[in-house]
């Protein structure tokens, strides 16, 4: 079937593989904070099996792996399904980087496990996670029914509304979730991670203050600089609760429920700042435009 539209299965499934990709996110911060990264010394198989005792380490580590093929499967799935019934072609591609993406994800992954945890590749398998996981938000916004509803034009009021401008919030996201990912592996202190929260959360603020004021009138513009502010702080206080409970938990012979709770949380609202930060770029570009760029017919004045 090919159709200009894709259908509401189409998009529905798409949510599902953002979701369980996120669980994924979920499921590899906890095997991590529960430093069980060499629970099982070998893959792809666990011990030579295809399902393993799950007790001690191994139920995060080979718990993990199942989460994994999960989505690598759901992404097959998707990329055949977006290549049959999708008449855009940058979505049936789109559709392969996805399925791409989660293929070097699961090779990266075996990699930490038979070179025993280097961090070059630890770091690359955390921060291409997020990536990932992006990239399943976005497929999820673009089969939505109200992408296909078409864009709704707007006069660009300053640089944050500027394609350049839109791009800066999640390229300062990315870079902040390395730095998270090269603390939390070990590569780097807690300092650059500390500096960069702040950086990220003054930009946030100001990037998602200067939307919901200029564009109150804009759903799509107001609503994911909206979430994008809530998740972000909700993250900066996520963050807090991590380092004080990692304090607090230091002298334990193994990691804490309360540690690595917030921790997990922590890694999982860095995963949806990012992909928010995202949303709101793609809003942006889909939406907003230069005053002598904007067909007059369709330009419209929301500013609030």
């Amino acid at each position: 079937m090919h159709s200009d539209r894709p259908t509401k299965w189409l998009h529905r499934y798409s949510i599902l593989l953002a979701v369980t990709t996120l669980f994924l996110v979920v499921a590899g911060a906890s095997v991590t904070s529960q430093e069980a990264g060499l629970s099982v010394p070998d893959w792809p198989l666990s011990y030579g099996k295809v399902m393993p005792e799950m007790t001690g380490g191994i139920f995060y580590e080979h718990g993990h792996r199942m989460v994994a093929s999960t989505v690598g499967f759901l992404t097959i799935v998707l990329a055949v399904w977006l290549w049959r019934a999708e008449s855009r072609t940058w979505m049936k591609r789109l559709g392969l980087v996805a399925l791409g993406g989660v293929i070097a994800q699961g090779i990266l992954g075996g990699m930490t496990v038979i070179f025993l945890l280097p961090k070059p590749v630890s770091i690359s398998h955390a921060c291409l996670a997020q990536l990932f996981f992006s990239t399943t938000v976005a497929i999820a916004l673009f089969t939505s029914p109200g992408w296909k509803q078409g864009p709704r034009w707007v006069d660009a009021a300053g640089w944050p509304a500027r394609p350049l401008g839109a791009l800066l919030v999640p390229g300062a996201v990315f870079v902040q979730l390395a730095l998270g990912a090269s603390y939390r592996h070990k590569a780097l202190g807690l300092v650059p991670h500390v500096l960069g929260a702040m950086v990220v959360a003054a930009l946030v603020l100001f990037v998602s203050i200067f939307f919901i004021t200029h564009y109150s009138r804009h759903r799509a513009l107001y609503s994911s600089a909206h979430a994008l502010l809530i998740i972000t702080f909700a993250q900066v206080f996520l963050g807090l609760g991590a380092y004080m409970s990692r304090v607090d938990t230091a002298g334990s012979p193994q990691p804490m429920p309360l540690m690595v709770w917030f921790t997990v949380a922590h890694v999982a609202l860095g995963a949806l700042t990012l992909a928010s930060s995202i949303i709101l770029s793609i809003q942006v570009h889909r939406h907003v435009r230069r005053p002598f760029a904007a067909p007059q017919s369709h330009a419209i004045q929301v500013a609030g």
